[in-house]
């Protein structure tokens, strides 16, 4: 990620920001709350697992009290009274998921008992192999939870623009090339991916750049989905990497 600062992004995209899901989600006279509940529901509900597995839950019960967790958000309606002046969506949801395990202390209370349901499907093994692989000893469930939260905003950065580009009939250059977008390789050499794909390793280069400015594009807009103030994308950005450094 270059140094400075990160400008506003491209085509007004703050119109339609996690903050707006929320509040959409919150507002149940509406048709849109149980689809922005859903939508909510997919993009965070491995952080939340997270969390509550690192406050010493068992596997399956992690996985219950985060079902239970959304469908409480859907009964109780906890996002009726969020307000985006308030900043970080990251810092509201997670404020939100210490609330209700304050407030569970019965286990018959999750989602055994039954109510209205989620539209949530959780992959419990594969969220339980992220976990173990998580830095096991001094992570707070607040740090895991960032940790998670921006491990999967870099998974949709990377899903986002793999689409662009198969879209656009690159499909086999992002492969080769998106190692260069988020740090954990450097992939093959600019000449050795030339020589595969016929191109020069000017032309290689030049492509890289493109990319990589496109996934910081990218990765700005998705910050910006969850601030309230544009002026807090670069400091948001930067202690999410942070985050998935530890």
């Amino acid at each position: 990620m270059p140094d400075g600062g990160f400008p506003p992004p491209r085509g007004g995209r703050f119109a339609t920001t996690r903050w707006s899901l929320v509040l959409a989600a919150g507002d149940q006279t509406t048709t849109r709350s149980a689809e922005a509940l859903a939508s909510l529901c997919e993009i965070y509900w491995h952080p939340v697992y997270a969390f509550i597995r690192r406050q010493g839950y068992r596997p399956e019960d992690g996985a219950d009290l985060t079902q239970a967790f959304f469908a409480r958000v859907l009964e109780k309606g906890y996002f009726q009274e969020a307000d985006p002046a308030r900043g970080r969506f990251r810092a509201f949801l997670c404020a939100a998921i210490r609330h209700f395990l304050s407030n569970e202390r019965d286990r018959e209370r999750t989602l055994k008992r039954g109510g209205k349901q989620p539209p949530l499907s959780l992959d419990v093994d594969a969220a339980e192999g992220r976990y173990q692989l998580d830095p096991r000893d001094d992570l707070t469930p607040e740090r895991l939870f960032d940790r998670r939260w921006a491990l999967a905003l870099l998974d949709r950065v990377l899903t986002r623009v793999g689409a662009e580009q198969a879209a656009a009939g690159k499909a086999e250059l992002f492969d080769h090339l998106k190692g260069f977008l988020t740090g954990e390789s450097a992939g093959a050499p600019y000449a050795e991916i030339g020589k595969t794909l016929g191109m020069s390793e000017g032309a290689v280069k030049v492509a890289a750049h493109r990319l990589r400015r496109r996934f910081r594009d990218t990765l700005i807009e998705e910050i910006a989905e969850t601030v309230s103030d544009p002026a807090d994308i670069d400091s948001e950005i930067r202690y999410l990497l942070n985050a998935v450094s530890v």
